[in-house]
Protein backbone atom coordinates (compact mmCIF):
# COMPACT_ATOMS: atom_id res chain seq x y z
CA UNK A 1 0.00 0.00 0.00
CA UNK A 2 1.54 3.49 -1.21
CA UNK A 3 1.92 6.20 1.33
CA UNK A 4 1.13 10.21 0.83
CA UNK A 5 4.28 12.45 0.98
CA UNK A 6 2.76 13.99 3.96
CA UNK A 7 2.74 10.56 6.23
CA UNK A 8 5.70 9.46 5.14
CA UNK A 9 7.56 12.46 6.10
CA UNK A 10 5.30 12.67 9.55
CA UNK A 11 6.64 9.10 10.57
CA UNK A 12 10.06 8.84 9.16
CA UNK A 13 10.96 12.64 10.72
CA UNK A 14 13.38 12.55 13.91
CA UNK A 15 11.94 11.96 17.11
CA UNK A 16 11.69 13.20 20.40
CA UNK A 17 13.42 10.70 22.88
CA UNK A 18 10.64 8.28 25.27
CA UNK A 19 11.66 7.36 29.03
CA UNK A 20 13.56 4.66 27.68
CA UNK A 21 15.94 6.76 25.64
CA UNK A 22 16.42 9.02 27.88
CA UNK A 23 17.33 6.28 30.43
CA UNK A 24 19.41 4.68 27.47
CA UNK A 25 21.45 8.14 27.27
CA UNK A 26 21.77 8.42 30.42
CA UNK A 27 23.57 5.01 30.71
CA UNK A 28 26.05 5.56 27.99
CA UNK A 29 26.80 8.67 29.67
CA UNK A 30 27.70 7.10 33.18
CA UNK A 31 29.84 4.60 31.58
CA UNK A 32 31.67 6.98 29.58
CA UNK A 33 32.15 9.20 32.65
CA UNK A 34 33.45 5.95 34.27
CA UNK A 35 35.96 5.37 31.22
CA UNK A 36 37.46 8.88 31.61
CA UNK A 37 38.37 8.51 34.95
CA UNK A 38 39.83 5.41 34.34
CA UNK A 39 41.77 6.88 31.47
CA UNK A 40 42.63 10.24 33.93
CA UNK A 41 44.45 7.55 35.97
CA UNK A 42 46.17 5.64 33.18
CA UNK A 43 47.46 9.16 31.58
CA UNK A 44 48.45 10.45 35.32
CA UNK A 45 50.39 6.86 36.73
CA UNK A 46 51.25 5.51 33.02
CA UNK A 47 50.41 2.26 31.43
CA UNK A 48 51.71 0.52 34.10
CA UNK A 49 48.06 0.37 35.58
CA UNK A 50 47.36 -1.66 32.34
CA UNK A 51 48.05 -5.61 31.83
CA UNK A 52 50.43 -4.79 29.19
CA UNK A 53 54.05 -5.35 29.24
CA UNK A 54 57.13 -6.64 27.33
CA UNK A 55 55.07 -9.38 26.01
CA UNK A 56 51.78 -8.53 25.39
CA UNK A 57 52.53 -5.49 24.21
CA UNK A 58 49.22 -4.85 22.66
CA UNK A 59 46.17 -5.34 24.53
CA UNK A 60 42.71 -5.47 24.47
CA UNK A 61 43.01 -1.56 23.21
CA UNK A 62 44.26 -2.79 19.67
CA UNK A 63 41.51 -5.58 19.99
CA UNK A 64 39.39 -2.80 19.82
CA UNK A 65 40.69 -0.94 17.58
CA UNK A 66 40.69 -3.52 14.79
CA UNK A 67 36.89 -4.17 16.13
CA UNK A 68 36.07 -0.84 15.12
CA UNK A 69 37.32 -0.83 12.12
CA UNK A 70 36.17 -4.38 11.08
CA UNK A 71 32.28 -2.71 11.85
CA UNK A 72 32.76 0.26 9.90
CA UNK A 73 33.72 -1.24 7.15
CA UNK A 74 30.19 -2.65 5.98
CA UNK A 75 28.56 1.07 6.44
CA UNK A 76 30.73 2.64 4.31
CA UNK A 77 31.28 -0.10 1.46
CA UNK A 78 28.45 -1.96 1.50
CA UNK A 79 26.37 1.19 1.01
CA UNK A 80 28.47 2.48 -2.06
CA UNK A 81 28.10 -1.13 -3.55
CA UNK A 82 24.33 -1.25 -3.14
CA UNK A 83 24.07 2.18 -4.40
CA UNK A 84 26.27 1.63 -7.27
CA UNK A 85 23.95 -1.36 -7.90
CA UNK A 86 20.98 0.77 -8.08
CA UNK A 87 19.67 -1.82 -5.27
CA UNK A 88 16.02 -0.29 -4.01
CA UNK A 89 15.61 -2.61 -1.45
CA UNK A 90 18.75 -1.56 0.12
CA UNK A 91 17.25 2.02 0.57
CA UNK A 92 16.24 1.43 4.79
CA UNK A 93 19.42 0.41 5.18
CA UNK A 94 21.78 3.05 3.89
CA UNK A 95 21.38 5.46 6.50
CA UNK A 96 21.93 2.70 9.65
CA UNK A 97 24.90 1.64 7.41
CA UNK A 98 26.16 4.70 7.28
CA UNK A 99 26.00 6.04 10.58
CA UNK A 100 27.46 2.68 11.98
CA UNK A 101 30.30 3.55 9.82
CA UNK A 102 31.22 7.03 11.10
CA UNK A 103 30.76 6.36 14.71
CA UNK A 104 32.87 2.96 14.40
CA UNK A 105 35.69 4.54 12.18
CA UNK A 106 35.95 7.92 14.88
CA UNK A 107 35.85 5.85 17.81
CA UNK A 108 38.66 3.08 15.91
CA UNK A 109 40.76 6.49 15.45
CA UNK A 110 40.83 7.63 19.05
CA UNK A 111 41.40 3.75 20.41
CA UNK A 112 44.78 4.39 18.99
CA UNK A 113 45.48 7.57 20.85
CA UNK A 114 44.38 5.59 24.15
CA UNK A 115 47.17 2.55 23.12
CA UNK A 116 49.38 4.94 23.15
CA UNK A 117 49.60 5.76 26.45
CA UNK A 118 50.83 9.81 26.70
CA UNK A 119 48.16 11.37 23.97
CA UNK A 120 50.78 14.13 22.90
CA UNK A 121 52.44 11.25 21.07
CA UNK A 122 49.88 11.22 18.37
CA UNK A 123 51.82 14.58 17.09
CA UNK A 124 55.45 12.39 16.73
CA UNK A 125 53.81 10.70 13.91
CA UNK A 126 53.01 13.93 12.25
CA UNK A 127 55.76 15.32 13.03
CA UNK A 128 58.33 12.28 12.39
CA UNK A 129 56.63 9.92 10.96
CA UNK A 130 58.46 7.95 8.34
CA UNK A 131 56.71 6.68 5.09
CA UNK A 132 58.23 2.87 5.22
CA UNK A 133 56.10 2.39 8.79
CA UNK A 134 52.82 0.77 8.31
CA UNK A 135 51.42 2.68 10.97
CA UNK A 136 51.63 5.81 8.93
CA UNK A 137 50.05 4.04 6.06
CA UNK A 138 47.44 3.35 9.04
CA UNK A 139 47.14 6.86 10.18
CA UNK A 140 46.37 8.20 6.00
CA UNK A 141 43.91 5.81 5.61
CA UNK A 142 41.88 6.20 8.77
CA UNK A 143 42.06 9.90 8.44
CA UNK A 144 40.95 9.65 4.12
CA UNK A 145 38.57 6.75 5.31
CA UNK A 146 36.54 9.11 7.91
CA UNK A 147 36.64 11.81 5.73
CA UNK A 148 34.57 10.24 3.12
CA UNK A 149 32.62 7.87 5.29
CA UNK A 150 30.93 11.39 6.84
CA UNK A 151 30.62 13.11 3.14
CA UNK A 152 28.77 9.62 2.40
CA UNK A 153 26.74 9.47 5.20
CA UNK A 154 25.96 13.73 4.40
CA UNK A 155 25.42 14.55 1.01
CA UNK A 156 22.27 11.93 0.84
CA UNK A 157 20.86 14.03 3.66
CA UNK A 158 20.41 17.50 2.16
CA UNK A 159 17.46 16.63 0.44
CA UNK A 160 16.12 15.16 3.80
CA UNK A 161 17.46 18.65 5.61
CA UNK A 162 15.24 20.31 3.58
CA UNK A 163 12.42 18.79 3.87
CA UNK A 164 12.63 18.95 7.49
CA UNK A 165 13.76 22.37 7.62
CA UNK A 166 10.00 22.60 6.71
CA UNK A 167 8.27 20.13 8.57
CA UNK A 168 9.67 21.50 11.86
CA UNK A 169 8.54 25.25 10.68
CA UNK A 170 6.84 25.60 14.17
CA UNK A 171 9.66 24.89 15.78
CA UNK A 172 12.38 27.79 14.72
CA UNK A 173 15.53 26.91 16.33
CA UNK A 174 15.66 23.33 15.15
CA UNK A 175 14.50 24.35 11.03
CA UNK A 176 17.00 26.96 11.24
CA UNK A 177 19.47 24.20 11.86
CA UNK A 178 18.07 22.19 9.15
CA UNK A 179 17.45 24.52 6.79
CA UNK A 180 21.59 25.26 7.50
CA UNK A 181 22.34 22.09 6.94
CA UNK A 182 20.81 21.12 3.78
CA UNK A 183 22.92 23.92 1.87
CA UNK A 184 20.06 25.69 0.72
CA UNK A 185 18.92 22.71 -1.35
CA UNK A 186 15.82 23.50 -3.92
CA UNK A 187 16.16 19.85 -6.05
CA UNK A 188 16.03 22.03 -8.92
CA UNK A 189 18.22 19.86 -11.47
CA UNK A 190 21.22 21.36 -11.49
CA UNK A 191 21.24 20.50 -7.74
CA UNK A 192 19.86 17.45 -8.90
CA UNK A 193 22.93 16.46 -11.41
CA UNK A 194 25.87 17.88 -9.12
CA UNK A 195 24.08 15.72 -5.54
CA UNK A 196 23.77 12.69 -8.09
CA UNK A 197 27.59 13.00 -9.49
CA UNK A 198 28.60 13.46 -6.35
CA UNK A 199 27.02 10.67 -4.16
CA UNK A 200 28.42 8.23 -7.41
CA UNK A 201 32.27 9.84 -6.83
CA UNK A 202 32.32 9.29 -2.85
CA UNK A 203 30.78 5.72 -3.50
CA UNK A 204 33.53 4.65 -6.40
CA UNK A 205 36.32 6.48 -4.04
CA UNK A 206 35.51 4.86 -0.95
CA UNK A 207 36.15 1.45 -1.91
CA UNK A 208 39.31 1.03 -2.31
CA UNK A 209 39.72 3.33 0.80
CA UNK A 210 37.82 0.84 2.83
CA UNK A 211 40.26 -1.92 1.18
CA UNK A 212 42.69 -0.36 1.73
CA UNK A 213 41.96 0.75 5.65
CA UNK A 214 41.84 -3.30 6.55
CA UNK A 215 44.55 -4.59 4.31
CA UNK A 216 47.02 -1.65 5.68
CA UNK A 217 45.80 -3.03 9.38
CA UNK A 218 46.48 -6.37 8.21
CA UNK A 219 49.92 -5.59 7.20
CA UNK A 220 50.79 -3.78 11.09
CA UNK A 221 50.27 -7.36 12.22
CA UNK A 222 51.80 -9.32 8.94
CA UNK A 223 55.25 -7.32 9.05
CA UNK A 224 55.42 -7.95 12.39
CA UNK A 225 57.34 -11.31 12.91
CA UNK A 226 54.84 -13.14 15.82
CA UNK A 227 53.43 -16.59 15.14
CA UNK A 228 50.11 -16.47 13.79
CA UNK A 229 51.09 -13.22 12.28
CA UNK A 230 53.51 -14.21 9.71
CA UNK A 231 51.06 -15.00 6.86
CA UNK A 232 50.35 -13.46 3.41
CA UNK A 233 46.47 -14.33 4.25
CA UNK A 234 46.19 -11.75 6.34
CA UNK A 235 44.98 -9.04 4.00
CA UNK A 236 41.73 -11.11 2.68
CA UNK A 237 41.52 -12.80 6.12
CA UNK A 238 41.22 -8.98 7.58
CA UNK A 239 38.52 -7.96 5.12
CA UNK A 240 36.31 -11.32 5.21
CA UNK A 241 36.05 -10.67 9.13
CA UNK A 242 35.56 -7.36 8.62
CA UNK A 243 32.43 -8.11 6.58
CA UNK A 244 30.70 -10.44 8.65
CA UNK A 245 31.32 -8.23 11.78
CA UNK A 246 29.94 -5.63 10.05
CA UNK A 247 26.85 -6.76 8.72
CA UNK A 248 26.42 -8.76 12.31
CA UNK A 249 26.44 -5.04 13.65
CA UNK A 250 23.43 -3.64 11.02
CA UNK A 251 21.08 -6.72 11.57
CA UNK A 252 21.69 -5.91 15.14
CA UNK A 253 20.89 -2.25 14.76
CA UNK A 254 18.42 -2.47 12.44
CA UNK A 255 16.44 -4.59 14.82
CA UNK A 256 16.22 -2.28 17.66
CA UNK A 257 15.91 0.71 15.48
CA UNK A 258 12.83 -0.82 13.98
CA UNK A 259 11.33 -2.06 17.14
CA UNK A 260 11.74 1.71 18.85
CA UNK A 261 10.72 3.83 16.42
CA UNK A 262 7.70 1.62 15.36
CA UNK A 263 8.98 1.20 11.52
CA UNK A 264 7.73 -2.19 10.10
CA UNK A 265 6.12 -0.84 7.20
CA UNK A 266 9.84 0.06 6.03
CA UNK A 267 12.10 -2.22 7.75
CA UNK A 268 10.15 -5.47 6.91
CA UNK A 269 10.77 -9.04 6.90
CA UNK A 270 12.21 -8.52 3.33
CA UNK A 271 15.29 -6.80 4.44
CA UNK A 272 15.98 -8.87 7.32
CA UNK A 273 15.99 -11.95 5.14
CA UNK A 274 17.99 -10.71 2.62
CA UNK A 275 20.62 -9.26 5.26
CA UNK A 276 20.15 -12.92 6.73
CA UNK A 277 21.19 -14.58 3.07
CA UNK A 278 24.56 -12.27 3.19
CA UNK A 279 25.41 -12.66 6.57
CA UNK A 280 25.58 -17.01 5.85
CA UNK A 281 27.22 -15.77 2.75
CA UNK A 282 29.76 -13.57 4.58
CA UNK A 283 30.10 -15.78 7.23
CA UNK A 284 31.29 -19.24 4.96
CA UNK A 285 33.63 -17.05 3.49
CA UNK A 286 34.74 -16.07 6.46
CA UNK A 287 35.25 -19.42 7.57
CA UNK A 288 37.16 -20.33 4.65
CA UNK A 289 39.73 -18.03 5.57
CA UNK A 290 39.77 -19.56 8.75
CA UNK A 291 40.62 -22.72 7.61
CA UNK A 292 43.55 -21.23 5.56
CA UNK A 293 44.83 -19.17 8.62
CA UNK A 294 44.81 -22.25 10.69
CA UNK A 295 44.94 -25.09 8.37
CA UNK A 296 48.53 -24.29 6.75
CA UNK A 297 50.20 -23.59 9.80
CA UNK A 298 49.15 -26.91 12.11
CA UNK A 299 50.34 -29.07 8.63
CA UNK A 300 54.02 -26.94 8.82
CA UNK A 301 53.88 -27.77 12.96
CA UNK A 302 56.88 -25.22 13.79
CA UNK A 303 57.78 -25.33 16.72
CA UNK A 304 56.69 -21.72 17.31
CA UNK A 305 53.08 -22.08 15.41
CA UNK A 306 52.77 -25.11 17.67
CA UNK A 307 52.74 -23.31 20.65
CA UNK A 308 50.41 -20.60 19.50
CA UNK A 309 48.81 -23.24 17.81
CA UNK A 310 47.89 -25.13 21.28
CA UNK A 311 47.04 -22.18 23.35
CA UNK A 312 44.39 -21.87 20.72
CA UNK A 313 43.16 -25.02 20.31
CA UNK A 314 43.33 -26.97 23.62
CA UNK A 315 45.39 -24.80 25.86
CA UNK A 316 44.73 -20.82 27.92
CA UNK A 317 42.35 -19.56 25.05
CA UNK A 318 40.75 -22.79 23.46
CA UNK A 319 37.26 -21.93 25.25
CA UNK A 320 37.50 -18.58 23.92
CA UNK A 321 38.61 -19.43 20.33
CA UNK A 322 36.23 -22.27 19.94
CA UNK A 323 33.17 -19.98 21.52
CA UNK A 324 33.96 -17.74 18.52
CA UNK A 325 34.08 -20.24 15.68
CA UNK A 326 30.98 -22.05 16.58
CA UNK A 327 28.48 -19.26 18.09
CA UNK A 328 29.78 -16.27 16.12
CA UNK A 329 30.26 -18.48 12.96
CA UNK A 330 28.86 -21.87 12.66
CA UNK A 331 25.78 -21.44 14.60
CA UNK A 332 24.31 -18.34 12.92
CA UNK A 333 25.05 -20.19 9.43
CA UNK A 334 23.23 -23.37 10.50
CA UNK A 335 20.10 -20.86 11.65
CA UNK A 336 20.15 -19.11 8.95
CA UNK A 337 20.69 -20.93 5.89
CA UNK A 338 16.92 -21.57 6.69
CA UNK A 339 14.21 -19.00 5.86
CA UNK A 340 12.55 -19.23 9.63
CA UNK A 341 15.87 -18.32 10.81
CA UNK A 342 15.47 -15.03 8.93
CA UNK A 343 12.65 -13.60 10.68
CA UNK A 344 13.70 -10.16 12.42
CA UNK A 345 14.31 -12.27 16.02
CA UNK A 346 16.34 -14.98 14.93
CA UNK A 347 18.23 -13.05 12.91
CA UNK A 348 18.87 -9.98 15.87
CA UNK A 349 19.85 -12.97 18.07
CA UNK A 350 22.56 -14.58 15.56
CA UNK A 351 23.56 -10.92 14.69
CA UNK A 352 24.33 -10.52 18.74
CA UNK A 353 26.55 -13.59 18.70
CA UNK A 354 28.23 -12.50 15.81
CA UNK A 355 29.30 -9.15 16.77
CA UNK A 356 30.47 -10.79 20.24
CA UNK A 357 32.04 -13.16 18.50
CA UNK A 358 34.28 -10.77 16.13
CA UNK A 359 34.75 -8.60 18.87
CA UNK A 360 36.29 -12.00 21.01
CA UNK A 361 38.15 -13.06 17.85
CA UNK A 362 39.79 -10.13 17.35
CA UNK A 363 41.31 -10.22 21.15
CA UNK A 364 42.12 -13.77 20.30
CA UNK A 365 44.02 -12.52 16.92
CA UNK A 366 46.04 -10.17 18.87
CA UNK A 367 47.04 -12.15 22.42
CA UNK A 368 47.99 -15.17 22.22
CA UNK A 369 50.38 -14.06 18.94
CA UNK A 370 52.06 -12.04 21.59
CA UNK A 371 52.76 -14.60 24.44
CA UNK A 372 54.25 -16.71 21.99
CA UNK A 373 57.55 -15.00 20.22
CA UNK A 374 60.15 -16.45 17.89
CA UNK A 375 62.43 -15.20 20.31
CA UNK A 376 61.23 -15.23 24.29
CA UNK A 377 62.60 -12.34 26.13
CA UNK A 378 65.42 -13.15 28.64
CA UNK A 379 65.00 -11.83 32.59
CA UNK A 380 61.27 -11.07 32.25
CA UNK A 381 59.43 -12.10 35.38
CA UNK A 382 56.90 -14.83 35.07
CA UNK A 383 54.03 -12.89 35.43
CA UNK A 384 54.99 -11.24 32.03
CA UNK A 385 54.43 -14.41 30.49
CA UNK A 386 50.85 -13.86 30.61
CA UNK A 387 47.99 -11.14 29.75
CA UNK A 388 44.32 -10.30 30.70
CA UNK A 389 43.32 -6.50 31.00
CA UNK A 390 43.01 -4.67 34.00
CA UNK A 391 40.13 -3.04 35.72
CA UNK A 392 41.04 0.19 33.95
CA UNK A 393 41.14 -1.41 30.42
CA UNK A 394 37.93 -2.89 31.06
CA UNK A 395 36.46 0.30 32.06
CA UNK A 396 37.85 2.20 29.17
CA UNK A 397 37.25 -0.50 26.66
CA UNK A 398 33.15 -0.17 27.97
CA UNK A 399 33.40 3.65 27.48
CA UNK A 400 34.88 3.49 24.09
CA UNK A 401 32.12 1.18 23.38
CA UNK A 402 29.36 3.19 24.95
CA UNK A 403 30.81 6.52 22.74
CA UNK A 404 30.42 4.45 19.17
CA UNK A 405 26.54 3.85 20.21
CA UNK A 406 25.95 7.56 22.23
CA UNK A 407 27.25 8.96 18.82
CA UNK A 408 24.83 6.49 16.81
CA UNK A 409 21.74 7.24 19.60
CA UNK A 410 22.26 11.26 18.54
CA UNK A 411 22.67 11.04 15.23
CA UNK A 412 19.83 8.85 15.21
CA UNK A 413 17.70 11.24 17.18
CA UNK A 414 18.02 14.21 14.77
CA UNK A 415 18.44 12.41 11.76
CA UNK A 416 16.05 10.25 9.73
CA UNK A 417 16.88 7.02 10.42
CA UNK A 418 15.03 5.87 6.78
CA UNK A 419 16.10 8.17 3.85
CA UNK A 420 12.63 10.33 3.65
CA UNK A 421 13.70 11.46 -0.48
CA UNK A 422 14.42 8.59 -1.58
CA UNK A 423 11.39 6.57 0.00
CA UNK A 424 8.79 9.41 -1.16
CA UNK A 425 10.41 8.62 -4.63
CA UNK A 426 10.21 5.13 -4.80
CA UNK A 427 6.32 5.24 -3.20
CA UNK A 428 5.47 7.68 -5.99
Amino acid sequence: MKKTRNLIIEELAPKKFGFLGQVWVAFLCLVIVAALFAYYQQVTKGLVVTGMRDYALWGVYISNFVFFVAISLVGSLVTAVLRLSGAQWSTPLTRISEVIAVAAIIMGGLTIIIDMGRPDRILHIFMYGRLQSPIIWDVLVISTYLMISVLLLYFPLLPDFAILKKHFSDRPKLSNWYGKLSLKWKGNAKQKNIYNKSIRTLSVLIIPVAFGIHTVTAWLFATTYRPGWDSTNFGPYFIAGAFVAGTGAVVTIMYILQKAYKLEDYITDKHFDNMGKLLVMLCLVYLYFNVNEYLVPAYKTTKEEAGHLSDLFTGHYSTMFWSAIIFGLIVPVVVLIFRKGRKPLPLFIMGLFVVVGAWWKRYIIVTPTLLEPFVPLEGTPESWHEYWPTTIEWMITFGTLASALLIMTILFRYLPIIPIQETIEENE
